[in-house]
This record gives structure tokens, C-alpha cells and sequence, in this order.
């Protein structure tokens, strides 16, 4: 259902996501979580609404569905990664693995030469990046740009972004980069089921003794092992594959730029984080324009 993957996934997730986000998010949270499941819960977004990617062809745009067999020829399909970001789709969000097949199909649509994201996020799940990323891979391959055009691209988001050929900012006042960073939470119901007159017993194996041990080191306030184990490994991920996708481009020397901080549009240009400032039309065109350069770079190098 689409309720106990989205319960799920906000009991259970660890997130690359912008704390602001999850603090405006709490009181809606508890709503979800207190509420009964109703019939409308057992219904994907997708499934009402389905994904809306616009096509454009440089001088006119037009709607589409989820298809590409009548795109016109070489059209630049525009998809929407907008909000928080989880691996599947529920009645309140499309999925990454929605969006990622959007992006395959887009990527195997001869009438399709590039892809543009269109990018307002503030993060979501760590398990929603891979599959987002493999289909920005998968239509690279292809010999497809990929641009993101972003207003919020933050955590989770930009991980998404690094992959992409170019990333854009939309506007001067409100665009973000940044919050490359890990976090998790968990809430503790020990004190509430004691109130309630209940005990819990958690019995381990005698042969499971490292079993769950950061999580029960954390609920004693003990959050080294926790950090070390199950965070760590995904901040140095997130921050190597950054590195490794923005190059050259990264000001390492900045304080705070792949420890979470957040930078406004021009400094993030500055620093390496995004590579232009542009509306949607520039964004357009410069995914129409990157696989052009691409050819033409590869006949200068085949000829030097």
C-alpha cells in the first residue's frame, strides 16, 4: 500500500535532507502517523496523477504525458523532482523509481536529445539517489545531456544534481545549493509505554550479540557507534562522489561546503556548487546545446 511504504519510510529512513525540511514537516507528520488508513491510501500519486513532463523544442513547448512516442524530434523533455524525495511513490509524492523511469524512457525516445530536471528539493531518503542516478547515467550513455534547473537543491537533491551535466540555478533571490550531509532520527516510546503500563523486552540470541547494537547504544544516548557505523560511511560517500562529479569545479578550501553547508545561487557558483544562473528557456537551451559541444570536442580531439 501506498500508506506503509510512506509510514515506512518515515520510521525507518535515514535522510540526506535539509533540517528545515524536516522541521516543517513534523506537524504533518504526526497528522500521518496518527491517522487511520483510508481506501485513498492504497492509491500511488502516479496513479491519479500521472508525472507531468512538458517537451520542448527550443521554440515551442508542448505537454505530455508519460510517454515519448509522439514527442516531436528533438525535443528536450522536462521532468519535475520537486518536494521530498522517497524511493517509492505514494498518495501524497511520485517515487524516485517513478521519476527514474521517466528519465529511461526519455533517454530511449529517439525523438528525445536531452533531459532537463527540474529541481526543487530539499533532500529526501538516502535509498531514493540510486535509481535517480542510474537513469541519469543511463541517458548520458545515450548521448544525452542531463541539466538540472534548480530552485531548491539541497541533501538528497543535489546529490542527484552533482550527476548531471550542468547544473543551473533558476533565480538570484531564493535558489540553494548545498546540505551535503547525513542525518537520522528515531523516536524512543520507552517513557510513553511505561506511562501506559507497558514493558518491552527485546530478547537477542546468544549469537546475535553485535545485533542492532549502534541503535541500542543510541537509545541509551551512546551516539558514537551510531555516527561511526551508520553515518559516517554515507557523509564520506555523499562528499566523495561530489567531489568526483564537480572536479575541479569545487572550492574545497570553502568552509563548510561539503559538511552541510547551504550557499544562495551566486555563491554557489562561486564555490563550484551549480555553474550558471539562468531561467528555464537558458536551461533549455543549454541542454540542447551540450551534446552539440560534445560532438564537436570529440572531432577536435580525434584530429589532434
Amino acid at each position: 500500500m501506498a500508506f506503509s511504504s510512506l509510514y515506512s519510510a518515515v520510521c525507518r529512513g535515514k535522510w540526506f535532507i535539509s533540517f528545515r525540511d524536516v522541521e516543517a514537516n513534523l506537524i504533518l507528520v504526526d497528522k500521518l502517523l496518527e491517522r487511520g488508513i483510508t481506501k485513498e491510501d492504497a492509491t500511488k500519486r502516479s496513479d491519479v496523477e500521472p508525472i507531468p513532463v512538458l517537451l520542448s523544442t527550443g521554440a515551442k513547448e508542448a505537454k505530455s504525458g508519460n510517454g515519448f512516442s509522439d514527442a516531436p524530434k528533438d525535443s528536450t523533455a522536462i521532468i519535475p523532482i520537486h518536494g521530498t524525495l522517497l524511493k517509492y511513490g505514494t498518495y501524497c509524492s511520485y517515487g524516485a523509481t517513478e521519476l527514474a523511469d521517466i528519465v529511461r524512457q526519455a533517454a530511449e525516445s529517439p525523438n528525445i536529445s536531452s533531459v532537463l530536471l527540474d529541481i526543487d528539493s530539499g533532500g529526501g531518503s538516502v535509498d531514493a539517489i540510486a535509481p535517480l542516478v542510474d537513469a541519469i547515467r543511463y541517458a548520458q550513455s545515450k548521448g544525452k545531456s542531463v541539466v538540472a534547473h534548480c530552485d531548491l537543491c539541497a541533501s538528497a537533491a543535489y546529490y542527484i544534481a552533482s550527476y548531471c551535466n550542468e547544473i543551473i540555478a533558476s533565480n538570484q533571490i531564493s535558489s540553494e545549493f548545498g546540505s551535503i550531509g547525513v542525518m537520522m532520527s528515531f523516536p524512543d516510546y520507552a517513557k510513553y509505554y511505561e506511562r501506559e503500563g507497558v514493558k518491552v523486552h527485546t530478547i537477542y540470541s546468544n549469537l546475535s550479540d553485535y545485533k542492532n547494537a549502534p541503535f541500542e547504544m543510541a537509545k541509551e544516548g551512546k551516539y558514537e557507534m551510531i555516527k561511526e557505523e551508520e553515518l559516517d560511511p554515507l557523509a564520506r560517500d555523499f562528499q566523495e562522489n561530489v567531489k568526483a562529479n564537480r572536479g575541479n569545479k569545487l572550492k574545497l578550501d570553502t568552509t563548510g561546503l561539503v559538511r552541510g553547508r547551504m550557499f544562495y545561487a551566486k555563491d554557489a557558483i562561486n564555490v563550484g556548487l551549480a555553474d550558471a544562473v539562468g531561467t528555464l528557456d537558458f536551461a533549455i537551451q543549454r541542454a540542447r546545446e551540450i551534446p552539440q559541444e560534445a560532438c564537436i570536442n570529440e572531432y577536435i580531439n580525434s584530429k589532434s
